[in-house]
């Protein structure tokens, strides 16, 4: 199974996509869409675009966008939660579930630690995809999402096998 993982961020959106089989996880791709300066509407709409001609080349089966959280500045949480909604919709669109997670929930799967540096996360995403090498901490944080929706799918399967075969 395919799972893409998106950071969002209005002006550097990273992206990865892996490759689930069982236990065994491969890196596929991973990428940064930059939206550079401009009227806000214009950088949303490149962000949507480049969005999906991802999701049209990698054909993933299953996807998660980090959640937003609130910092100190409105305007900035303001202009991320529209790049947030904007990469939800570019994957719903193609027909996908979204799985949706916080950024510690994210640490917390793939480092150990909910309040892990992005050094940190980078470094344990290249243990667990050997040979991906990120183009961004965006993509690495992408694939770091990726990684633990691939994780959280793969709980949630087991428990349904291990109800139904209770019953």
């Amino acid at each position: 199974m395919r799972v893409i993982g998106i950071d969002p961020g209005l002006a550097a959106c990273g992206w990865g996509v892996i490759e689930v089989d069982g236990p065994r996880l491969r890196h596929i791709a991973n990428g940064t869409v930059r939206t550079g300066s401009g009227p806000i509407p214009a950088r949303l709409l490149h962000l949507f675009e480049e969005l999906r001609g991802v999701v049209d080349r990698q054909a993933p089966e299953a996807a998660a966008v980090e959640q937003t959280f609130v910092n100190r500045d409105g305007a900035g949480t303001l202009k991320l939660g529209q790049a947030r909604g904007v990469a939800v919709l570019a994957v719903a669109q193609a027909g996908l579930t979204v799985g949706e997670y916080m950024p510690n929930l994210v640490k917390k799967t793939v480092v150990g630690a909910g309040h892990a540096a992005k050094q940190q996360v980078d470094h344990m995403v290249r243990m667990q995809l050997p040979g991906c090498a990120p183009d961004s901490a965006d993509a690495a944080d992408a694939l770091a999402v990726a990684l633990c929706h691939a994780f959280h799918l793969q709980t949630s399967t087991r428990l349904a096998d291990a109800i139904a075969a209770s019953k």
